[in-house]
């Protein structure tokens, strides 16, 4: 007989069937009860002994974004078997941006909750996680940064742009200026119909820099993809290579123990931020990086974000900073293309999924080609970072502008506030011919923030006051709690922290107030003296929205502010809660 090998005295860990055993008070009978349940689906043990690979299914007749599901599980499959894994698919919440009431920021933390709790309830030595829709891939994210097994990101891919009377279109720019010229009454009702058929030409996410491109090009960057994993549209061939690749390289993740908390590095963070910015990305990545930094116990920096901004210009041509749709960047080598020209900039030893660092894996993508969807940094399309943060008392938590989609003359302007209390306000005056607003005003809305709505939906991209667009006033200077779409453009603040629905400064804004932006001096001032402000909060003092159960209820009592993610208090990492109790 052989000589028993050596141990330390512990069991190895469980790994496949074995992982995350059901209670039974008796684990050999719970795997045997495991395997057996299984075997009715036709399993052998061969297959049942190889690493078990989840696939997260997010599949929905409302999610057209995921439209491609079906074949994106089939090609993940063919990975996992080609490489001696055994791949399981599973059901979670499907979130679609057009589907989701009140908001999809409302849905994405109970979807994140789900994904991590169903990645610990069932046996699965890594994970691929594939989404696209904007809410989805960071809820995916922030679920597996909990559950912190081997994961991998697949992301559905963008949809094919269309054509409207030979111009070239695609969601969702080309729709809200397509609905801002019908709102200004230079297009009909025909036209406008015409239109709504073309915008979306297939399957997929929005075609232009929104958030799902956004959160496709960070997941890259940050190192949870395949090289390539962004850009690929969601209907072509190269997408489903990816989609194989990825199953892959899922099997070499469950052997490698590579863990998330290992590549969700501040470095990683670091690098995502920087590409954020060069790409000119969705302001909505703030909040969804925040969220991710959260489960893994860092913090995004909004002044270290800022400092990064006025030294990384924006070099994606892409709308609605540009001209271009994601399929023209994957023509253009995708996102290794950005990355090449940001290589100074970046933390290139951070590590990656695919087992190697950025730097190295960049290296093994080749040198590029000549192209003109990525600009070099002596001809960026914006020079300085696509996003800035603006403090004053206003907002002293921040807040936030996407400087390299707005009127650049509107970038130092002190107008009138006009003031809409809320949704509600914002709707049935808006379009009141009556409305006392002038081209130089400011729009204010209130109440549009993480508790204020709930769920702090897109409706910081606040329209043009009809009488006012019908005289050609194609933007504003617009100040909320709220977010913003990022395939919207104007001169818009966001994030207003803290909100108006907690007592915020924002909350105590009068139509006729004086409002002061400065985006150079990263400003946003209410000309209000704080005598003035503290009498307002005596005489109207804000009551904390409520809800009496549900779902809701544990949203209101538990959701955090713009500056952490819109998370849960409870979700975030142990080390954070700590610090902010």
């Amino acid at each position: 007989m052989g000589k028993k090998p050596q141990t330390d005295g512990k069991a190895p860990p469980a790994a496949g069937m074995r992982r995350g055993l059901t209670s039974y008070g008796d684990q050999g009978f719970s795997l045997f009860l495991r395997k057996a349940f299984i075997k009715g689906a036709g399993y052998t043990d061969d297959a049942l002994a190889r690493p078990v690979i989840g696939i997260v299914n997010t599949g929905s007749a409302y999610n057209p974004c995921h439209g491609n599901m079906p074949q994106l599980i089939e090609a993940v499959k063919r990975g996992i078997m080609l490489a001696g894994g055994l791949p399981m698919d599973f059901p979670t919440i499907s979130i679609h941006e057009s589907f989701a009431a009140p908001t999809s920021m409302y849905l994405r933390n109970l979807m994140s909750m789900d994904t991590e709790e169903m990645i610990r309830a069932q046996p699965m030595d890594a994970v691929v996680l594939i989404g696209g829709c904007d809410k989805t891939v960071p809820a995916q994210l922030m679920g597996a940064a909990s559950a912190n097994i081997p994961a991998i990101q697949l992301i559905t891919g963008s949809m094919l742009t269309g054509a409207h009377r030979g111009e070239r279109v695609g969601a969702c720019t080309d729709c809200r200026r397509y609905w801002a010229r019908y709102r200004a009454e230079e297009i009909d009702d025909d036209e406008i119909a015409d239109v709504n058929n073309q915008l979306v030409a297939s399957v997929g996410t929005c075609s232009v820099m929104g958030t799902a491109s956004t959160m496709a090009c960070i997941a890259e960057a940050i190192g949870m993809t395949v090289p390539g994993g962004a850009s690929p549209p969601a209907v072509t061939a190269d997408r489903i290579r990816v989609a194989e690749e990825t199953g892959a390289r899922a099997v070499q993740l469950a052997h490698s123990g590579l863990t998330v908390d290992k590549i969700l590095t501040e470095k990683a963070f670091d690098n995502a931020l920087r590409v954020l910015l060069a790409i000119g990305g969705s302001t909505n990545a703030i909040v969804h990086l925040a969220a991710i930094a959260g489960r893994v116990g860092l913090e995004i920096d909004l002044a270290r974000l800022d400092r990064m901004g006025r030294e990384t210009p924006v070099l994606l041509d892409l709308k609605p900073s540009g001209s271009h749709y994601m399929e023209d960047l994957h023509k253009a080598g995708g996102v290794a293309t950005l990355l090449r020209e940001l290589k100074p900039l970046l933390h290139l030893d951070a590590i990656t999924v695919n087992g190697v660092t950025l730097g190295e894996q960049l290296e093994a993508q080749g040198p590029g080609f000549a192209q003109d969807v990525v600009r070099s940094f002596g001809n960026p399309i914006y020079p300085q970072g696509g996003l800035a943060v603006l403090r004053g008392n206003l907002a002293p938590g921040g807040a936030i502008i996407k400087q390299s989609a707005a009127d650049a003359r509107l970038m130092e302007h002190e107008g009138r506030a006009v003031v809409f209390d809320n949704l509600q306000d914002l709707a049935e005056r808006i379009d009141d011919e009556a409305l006392d607003v002038h081209a130089d005003d400011m729009l204010v809305l209130k109440n549009i923030g993480p508790l204020g709505a709930p769920g702090m939906p897109e409706a910081g991209y606040i329209p043009i006051p009809r009488k006012l667009a019908r005289q050609g006033v194609k933007d504003m200077v617009r100040i909320s709690d709220g977010r913003m779409s990022g395939t919207a453009f104007g001169s818009i603040v966001l994030h207003v922290t803290p909100e108006a629905a907690i007592g915020g400064p924002l909350a105590y804004v009068r139509t006729g107030d004086r409002i002061r932006l400065s985006v150079s001096k990263r400003e946003i001032s209410l000309l209000v003296s704080e005598q003035e402000l503290a009498r307002r909060a005596q005489e109207r003092p804000v009551a904390k929205p409520a809800a009496g159960r549900g779902y809701r209820k544990l949203f209101l009592e538990n959701v955090t502010q713009a500056d952490k993610g819109v998370d849960f208090e409870f979700l975030r990492a142990e080390s954070l809660q700590r610090k902010t109790t």
